[in-house]
């Protein structure tokens, strides 16, 4: 059997133009966008910035686990007072975000490639696999990785997700910007407040995601990162279909070469087709025992002559 180090590579098509396109675009100007974001959060307090933000947090009743955000984050950020930079960013990018998040689901919709990126019956089952492989864990090792095509279930899941996030983005983004002209919307999701609560989670998401997004672009290597930017990933081509037969030894195995097909025969020339229907006058058979036998006959009367 050929070497699996040695066999041939070729480059094999991936990722779309578009998709490509869509994606780079949206990295800056997400980035952008939670970071300006981030300068308008800082305003919550009240007075300025002698309670910092303490409006969102994780706990239970008066019990809070953690605040966002503490002080040494916002002087790192350098946050304090700079609401309207903030703003000034995030109306004018807030526009780039909805063309491009739009353009996406179009193409996605028209392109067909929503097939291979929605979940499907057993992606959810998949994911817990290739997040417990991913973890480490003694019992997903030895079972391996669930089959996969282009994506994994985890994939599935995760990038439907950030689509369905970004739309949320929108709408709670747009119900913040005009809770007046667009009052409907902000009513529909609970209020000015719950409007914005919404839109601080879903950013919160965002964040969780590209981190462990980055983080699994660099243990899945050059090769797919290479692809999100050229659109081709190297794979080892496939090798020839050989017919193998099994042998007492395990490791071992005998190599049949399928026969090679024979050319059909010759049409005999219609000069020897022509002479095959003459009729003979002589039985061939007879003429050849009869020779055969001569040299016989003539030895019996050289000895019935002595």
């Amino acid at each position: 059997m050929p070497d699996a180090g040695n066999a041939p590579l070729h480059l094999v098509e991936k990722h779309p133009r578009a998709i490509r396109w869509m994606h780079w675009i949206n990295f800056p100007v997400l980035s952008i966008m939670i970071w300006s974001g981030l300068l308008i959060y800082w305003g919550d307090s009240i007075p300025p910035y002698e309670h910092p933000h303490q409006v969102y947090r994780i706990g239970i009743g008066s019990f809070t686990l953690v605040r966002f955000f503490p002080d040494w984050f916002w002087k790192l950020l350098n946050a304090p007072y700079r609401i309207t930079t903030g703003l000034g960013w995030h109306f004018f990018f807030m526009w780039l975000f909805a063309i491009n998040g739009i353009a996406y689901a179009i193409y996605l919709w028209l392109s067909g490639e929503w097939r291979i990126l929605w979940p499907q019956r057993r992606s959810f089952v998949d994911a817990l696999q290739v997040t417990f492989y991913d973890l480490h864990l003694p019992f997903a090792r030895r079972k391996g990785l669930p089959p996969q095509g282009k994506y994994n279930g985890a994939q599935r899941i995760a990038y439907t997700a950030i689509v369905l996030m970004g739309a949320g983005s929108l709408l709670t983004g747009l119900a913040i910007y005009k809770p007046t002209s667009a009052h409907w919307l902000t009513t529909l999701l609970g209020g000015y407040e719950m409007a914005r609560w919404f839109h601080f989670w879903l950013t919160m998401g965002f964040c969780g995601f590209f981190l462990v997004h980055v983080g699994q672009v660099v243990l899945a290597g050059w090769n797919n990162f290479r692809s999100m930017v050229s659109g081709y990933e190297i794979q080892t081509a496939p090798q020839s279909v050989l017919l193998v037969e099994p042998v007492a030894a395990p490791s071992e195995a005998v190599v049949l070469e399928e026969p090679a097909a024979q050319p059909p025969p010759m049409p005999e020339p219609p000069v020897l087709q022509a002479l095959a229907n003459i009729p003979m006058l002589v039985d061939p058979i007879a003429v050849e025992e009869s020779l055969a036998n001569e040299p016989m006959a003539e030895e019996i009367q050289e000895g019935q002559r002595e």
